[in-house]
């Protein structure tokens, strides 16, 4: 019973966190106000500062993450509405998509090499531009670190939406096609919730982006990785 009312809470206090971060984006509409950023924070503050563990915040979390699966079929909603137009840009899409996956790998392991991390490290950050399940299971089959995937994933999804706005102002990129490509294929789920702030269409275009950057990198990683160390 203990457990049930502490997982009630968990839920109620993770809600009203994001609420608020709902709001505060709404009012200050600034980059680093993303919700997702901003509820983070706030909900380490008071898990640190109220000295609640991990494991009993998780007792409410569990039954939030449970509603990951029904929140990612939703994002078939806009997708069957703009799917005649969908079917004419196919073709750009895939074709952005595939660069991206390519970019996404090759930086990710390059950079680590360059830096001079150890080959665990350069596995796991290889596949950080798709959703934490699949980042996840190719992380274990190329023998990296399997819970360290799921931070890399959350990182540059973050950071992806949050920088997204400065890099798309720097280069001029205002067309919702090569909008929703680059933050689909670069920053997965959380960058297509930033995609479906702007258009359904963009977000849309972001979902197709975000889906088959997953089955391109859970392909092309293994083989991309080895080539480039």
């Amino acid at each position: 019973m203990i457990n049930i009312l502490i997982g009630i809470i968990s839920i109620i206090g993770t809600l009203l966190i994001y609420v608020l971060s709902i709001r505060l984006h709404k009012k200050f509409n600034y980059p680093f106000t993303l919700p997702i950023l901003v509820a983070t924070i706030i909900l380490v503050i008071v898990l640190l500062t109220f000295d609640i563990s991990y494991n009993t915040y998780m007792l409410g979390g569990d039954w939030v993450s449970e509603l990951l699966g029904p929140a990612v079929v939703a994002l078939a909603y806009p997708l069957y509405k703009e799917r005649f137009l969908l079917k004419k840009l196919i073709m750009p899409i895939v074709c952005g998509t595939i660069a991206g996956g390519f970019v996404g790998v090759s930086t990710g392991v390059l950079l680590t090499k360059w830096a001079g991390f150890d080959s665990e490290i350069i596995f796991t950050i290889s596949s950080k531009s798709v959703t934490t399940p699949v980042s996840m299971a190719i992380t274990e089959s190329l023998g990296g670190i399997t819970p360290l995937a799921a931070v890399f994933v959350m990182i540059a999804g973050i950071s992806g939406s949050v920088l997204s706005t400065y890099l798309f102002k720097y280069t001029g990129l205002k067309h919702y096609l090569g909008k929703g490509i680059a933050l689909g294929s670069a920053s997965h789920a959380i960058g297509t919730a930033t995609a479906l702030e702007s258009s359904e269409l963009e977000g849309s275009i972001s979902s197709i982006a975000m889906i088959l950057s997953a089955m391109l990198i859970s392909i092309i990683a293994p083989g991309l990785v080895s080539i480039l160390l």
